[in-house]
């Protein structure tokens, strides 16, 4: 009977396993093998990642940006969920109707969309201008500064989800007793609601720096060509310098820094909890 259950199990999951081998699995296989195999078989690729001064800039900008988006985004994520459990649930309704309503949007509108809020000629420098706090448009867009804009904006769901998942887990009255017993609300926040939140801020910080090592879209079109990021060089040696063993190479690269991003959390924390695994 338990023979029998076990071979039923594997068959549901073989269809699974077949699309995830077939569309994942053997795709990235091929991307590793490009990666030391052109122009010729070797690590001459990897070999330049660790030498060629270019490669070295493009992956810092990478690791700044993606840095200072994911503690922006987290901390103003933290803001935006900690209100969403104060609120009635009318208000909070509509707060996660306006954050979901967001993914409805494709990254590409919005990034034209700040293009056109940023720009000299834009909605915000010409507010500045007329209430008198600026003398001269200010230089948000093809500049970091523009592209942790579009970032931020973009990345905001996947840190407030999280935490507000985690957050309304969170029962109030842990707070309530130890303002009870004496404790002023700052030292309640920091001591209590704080620690109990932990789990919803690893796992917003993780989502969100994960995913802006990958963008392309928002650096290339706020960038505008002044900001690389390695996602941006990658097209690049794809379809301009037709080096696909060192496009593969970075993509794989990019892949390895998540990995080890994972394995070095997962030495401090439990992931399958932090994601809510049981």
């Amino acid at each position: 009977m338990l023979a029998a259950q076990r071979q039923g199990y594997w068959l549901l999951v073989l269809p699974a396993v077949l699309l995830l081998v077939v569309f994942c699995v053997w795709p990235l296989l091929q991307v590793l093998w490009l990666s030391v195999s052109e122009p010729e078989i070797g690590l001459q690729n990897y070999e330049e990642l660790l030498t060629r001064p270019l490669l070295h800039r493009i992956w810092w900008t990478t690791v700044r940006i993606c840095g200072l988006t994911t503690a922006i985004t987290v901390l103003l994520g933290y803001v935006v969920a900690y209100a969403m459990t104060q609120v009635g649930e009318r208000q909070r309704t509509w707060m996660l109707f306006c954050i979901l309503l967001t993914f409805w949007l494709s990254v590409l509108v919005r990034a034209f969309a700040w293009v056109t809020l940023l720009r000299d000629e834009g909605l915000l420098n010409q507010g500045l201008l007329a209430l008198g706090l600026v003398d001269a448009p200010l230089r948000l867009v093809r500049n970091e500064i523009g592209v942790l804009i579009g970032m931020v904006h973009v990345m905001m769901p996947f840190a407030v989800l999280p935490l507000y998942s985690n957050m309304s887990g969170i029962d109030p009255r842990y707070v309530a007793a130890a303002r009870g017993l004496g404790a002023s609300a700052r030292f309640a926040f920091l001591h209590v609601y704080l620690p109990l939140s932990k789990p919803g801020l690893i796992a917003a910080t993780i989502l969100v720096f994960i995913f802006s090592l990958g963008f392309f879209i928002t650096p290339a079109l706020l960038g505008g060509g002044k900001v690389v990021m390695v996602a941006e060089y990658i097209r690049v040696s794809f379809e301009e310098t037709l080096r696909w063993g060192l496009a593969t190479m970075l993509s794989s690269s990019l892949l390895f820094a998540v990995i080890l991003l994972l394995a070095l959390v997962a030495r401090f924390v439990d992931l399958r909890k932090v994601f809510g695994a049981r």
